[in-house]
């Protein structure tokens, strides 16, 4: 497999938002993205824009919902969507104080920091799941517990 170009990783989703810029803000105040890269149309429009999180990368534009989609596709907010249309995973530091700030900040927290541990031959991760104020779905974990090395 060739290796992707620099600064990308293999996957990177994008997401829309009826309002993208107060998003983007929100996302890296409540959930610690930075931006990397915005790119604004007219009246303001985010046409495409970068967020990182560590090596994580997600992008985020303004929802094309009316006549003239991109490509022939809808792309829409969850709010436009009449529902989650996705989930992300991102693997936090601190699982408990990633929740308590992203509470502070807006999120919506769906399942509380509990330990999923799926057994000994699996993994055990400390995890929480919250939704952003247009309604994506996001699950915030940190690994407590690798999975047993599997014997040769």
């Amino acid at each position: 497999m060739k290796p992707t170009p620099a600064d990308w990783p293999r996957l990177s989703s994008s997401l829309f938002y009826r309002d993208a810029n107060r998003m983007i803000d929100w996302l890296c105040d409540a959930f610690g993205f930075s931006v990397r890269l915005k790119v604004e149309g007219d009246n303001g429009r985010i046409e495409h824009s970068e967020l990182e999180f560590g090596e994580a990368l997600i992008m985020v534009g303004d929802e094309r919902a009316g006549e003239q989609p991109r490509w022939g596709v809808r792309m829409v907010s969850p709010i436009t969507a009449g529902g989650n249309t996705q989930c992300l995973m991102l693997f936090v530091d601190d699982v408990d104080a990633h929740c308590a700030h992203a509470r502070s900040k807006g999120a919506t927290i769906v399942d509380e920091p509990a330990v999923h541990d799926y057994g000994e031959d699996y993994w055990a991760d400390r995890s929480y799941g919250a939704l952003d104020p247009e309604g994506h779905m996001w699950w915030f974990t940190t690994r407590l517990r690798d999975p047993k090395p599997k014997s040769v």
